[in-house]
């Protein structure tokens, strides 16, 4: 998980990548943390992803570094959602705070479930690690 995690915080930005109905929707996230042995994402359930997750989990994150390495993280979304969970969010990325709270109901923690990272770079080279 540490690896994955890594990965994502020296690309900075990722895409996620959900299901709406029998179309693909892709968007950027930035935010990725350590929470109780688990790979967290954060996002507000005010947001068309949640909803897709809600009536989806499968899950696909795919991201990229300047040394041409990419990683595709598959599974299932499953939320975590606690006051914990959101408290460790805030302390990980100060910046959410300007968005949400602890106490508020539309910030939404959740990992991937049964988690397979694939790692890849253009000489050939590939991993799998499962979370």
């Amino acid at each position: 998980m540490n690896q994955v995690l890594n990965f994502f915080n020296e690309c900075g930005v990722f895409f996620v990548s959900t299901v709406d109905g029998d179309q693909p929707r892709v968007r950027p996230f930035s935010f990725a943390m350590e929470y109780e042995g688990k790979l967290c994402f954060a996002t507000s359930n005010q947001k068309p992803v949640y909803t897709q997750l809600m009536n989806n989990p499968n899950v696909e994150i795919s991201a990229s570094s300047k040394d041409a390495r990419w990683l595709r993280l598959s599974g299932k979304a499953v939320f975590c959602t606690s006051k914990e969970s959101k408290q460790k969010a805030l302390e990980v990325m100060p910046m959410l705070k300007s968005m949400y709270s602890p106490d508020d109901t539309i910030f939404e923690i959740f990992y991937l479930e049964n988690a397979v990272a694939n790692f890849y770079s253009l000489q050939g080279e590939s991993k799998s690690i499962s979370l």
